[in-house]
């Protein structure tokens, strides 16, 4: 139940992420859900996609410094508290985020969460059985 999520270490200037999204939808990647993290001088691009092992070679092989990182995602009730409450989880198993943003899902009831915590396997095995919903890498596309 763990989704490889893209990290993309790209510098502060003009058409540098436009340039990125291009270059992956031509080569037919998807992405699902992005967050940018940034400083004056470069930022982090996250990105969960459906092809990540094409998107790592694309964007690698046209000079981009890029990782590849396991990630937990996360259907919550779509109400006021539905995260609290999944959260709740993750604190009383001792679950350390790192941090979280969300993902766009067709789906009028949930909303997705991808949240990166430093041991994703643990964190994994410590959430079957409660009551957050763990979505796999396929989920996040049907």
């Amino acid at each position: 139940m763990l989704t490889k999520q893209i990290s993309v270490f790209i510098e502060n200037k003009r058409g540098r992420l436009a340039e990125i999204t291009r270059l992956l939808g031509e080569s037919g990647v998807d992405m699902r859900a992005l967050c940018i993290a940034d400083t004056a001088d470069y930022g982090v691009l996250r990105i969960i996609a459906d092809k990540p092992d094409l998107a790592e070679k694309k964007l690698k092989e046209n000079g981009h410094a890029v990782s590849i990182t396991e990630v937990v995602a996360i259907a919550v009730d779509d109400r006021p508290g539905g995260l609290a409450a999944a959260l709740a989880a993750f604190d009383g198993r001792g679950l350390n985020i790192e941090y979280m943003y969300h993902c766009a899902r067709k789906n009028k009831d949930e909303a997705t969460i991808v949240i990166r915590v430093g041991e994703p396997r643990e964190a994994v095995e410590k959430l079957r059985g409660t009551s957050v919903r763990l979505l796999s890498h396929e989920d996040l596309f049907n």
